[in-house]
């Protein structure tokens, strides 16, 4: 291997390193097949890139328009390197997806500016139930990877 090569996998094993980061999940019940999947590849995930099971937080609300209220509470009463949104929108026959998608996105970024934290939102919005599950495992362990990953960042920057 090339000392560039061996260089690079070093920085990223470090940009990956979870062992001293402190996570919250939020996840939305809605959809809670979908979701479940989310949450348990995420969390295999963190486990994975060495964050500990006690340093993870899991939560649960009703649905995504609640996921931003409780990051917010997270953010603000705890101790987090970085938090995860997990949720599932299955766009219907009314404007209510529109509602959905837009508002719990724009919760969570809100949420995110305002406390500095960062926030992998991984908040699916498919057109039917497939597309949610064929995205359900790689987008809870992208989650995880984006989360750390950020942490890991932010904590170089500050």
């Amino acid at each position: 291997m090339l000392k560039a090569d061996q260089g690079q996998l070093e920085a990223d094993d470090r940009r990956l390193d979870g062992k001293k980061l402190t996570i919250g999940i939020v996840q939305a019940r809605f959809n809670a097949g979908v979701t479940d999947a989310l949450a348990y590849a995420c969390k295999a995930e963190l486990l994975a890139l060495g964050v500990l099971d006690k340093n993870i937080t899991h939560i649960q609300v009703p649905g995504a328009l609640e996921v931003p209220v409780a990051l917010q509470a997270l953010a603000e009463k705890l101790s987090f390197d970085a938090l995860i949104a997990l949720g599932c929108i299955i766009r219907g026959e009314t404007y209510h997806f529109e509602l959905v998608a837009n508002e719990s996105g724009a919760g969570v970024s809100r949420v995110a500016l305002d406390y500095q934290i960062p926030i992998a939102n991984a908040i699916l919005t498919t057109e039917d139930m497939a597309q949610a599950q064929a995205r359900q495992t790689d987008k809870g362990r992208d989650a995880a990877r984006a989360a750390v990953e950020m942490a890991n960042l932010l904590d170089t920057l500050s």
